[in-house]
Formats: C-alpha cells, structure tokens, sequence
C-alpha cells in the first residue's frame, strides 16, 4: 500500500453544497438567502447582532483580583538543609549555594528530616519544619521582610477611637 492509495472511509466525506451557479440546479438564483435584505447580500459580520451589543463585547473582562499585600516566599524544605551541609542557614548562604533566588523571601517547609542541629535563620516557618529543627537541637529565626508590614491599618469603629 503506497500514500496515494489511501481514501476515506466511503460516506465520511461529502462535497460541499455549490450554490449560485444559475437557475438549473438546486440553490440557483437566490442561493438560499432569501429575497433581499441584509442578510442576503453577504455584509453582516461575524458576531453582528443586529446592532445590540454583541456577546463578545458583553462579556466581563480583566476579571480577578490581585492582592497588593501578597507576600511571594521561596520554599526551602527540611531535606534540602539537611543535604546542603551548612550549619548556619541563611539567605545570603543559601544564595550562594544556588538553592534561592536573589533577593527571595525564604520559607522553611516541613518535608523530610533533619538529622542534626543547625541554625535557620529564614522570613518564614511553618509549624512542622520549626518543630523538626528544634527537635533536631537546632534554633529558628525569624528574619524581618524587607519592607515592614504593608497591610492598612486596622478598620475599627470611628465612633470608638477618639
């Protein structure tokens, strides 16, 4: 069997409807369209609801919200500090190391072990890394963000704080 002797299954594919090619056959003259109007003179755009607003126009847009306070941290897990051999465990070492970007917020996830005490200074823990370094006989720091605390005060009663 070569290339050019494939076909389609019989019945799969059908010719296209010839319409318009004069009166003696079946779509002649009007072609289907009707008897004047619009429609019939091939000018409606695609998407053209007659002058309402089309749909993809009502749809709602740029939809979503993003969180000006968010706070985006570089996970480092218990495993990765327990392999990296430092026994002080800083951004700055970490850097240096290749295993945070520059200038990353670090969070210290809880996933694997650590088998002996270091001293982890990161911007975030979460409860189970900081129980496994403290178990080990290490110690936890929590190191400032960058910028302070960004979130708008506290919204409380006006009436109250005079």
């Amino acid at each position: 069997m070569k290339i050019h002797d494939l076909k389609p299954a019989e019945g799969s594919n059908r010719a296209r409807k010839r319409v318009g090619r004069g009166i003696g056959g079946k779509g002649g003259k009007t072609a289907g369209r009707g008897t004047k109007g619009q429609r019939a003179r091939g000018s409606v755009p695609a998407g053209f609801e007659g002058g309402q607003m089309p749909l993809h126009m009502r749809v709602p847009k740029l939809r979503g919200f993003n969180n000006p306070f968010r706070v985006e941290y570089q996970a480092l897990n218990l495993d990765v500090i327990d392999e990296s051999g430092l026994d002080v465990v800083d951004p700055e070492a970490l850097l240096a190391k290749s295993l945070v970007g520059k200038g990353s917020l670090v969070k210290v996830l809880g996933r694997g072990e650590i088998t002996r005490a270091v001293t982890v200074k990161a911007h975030a823990f979460s409860k189970s890394a900081e129980a496994a370094i403290r178990a080990a006989g290490g110690t936890v720091e929590i190191l400032p963000l960058p910028w302070g605390d960004r979130r708008p005060p506290a919204q409380g009663n006006h009436l109250t704080n005079r």
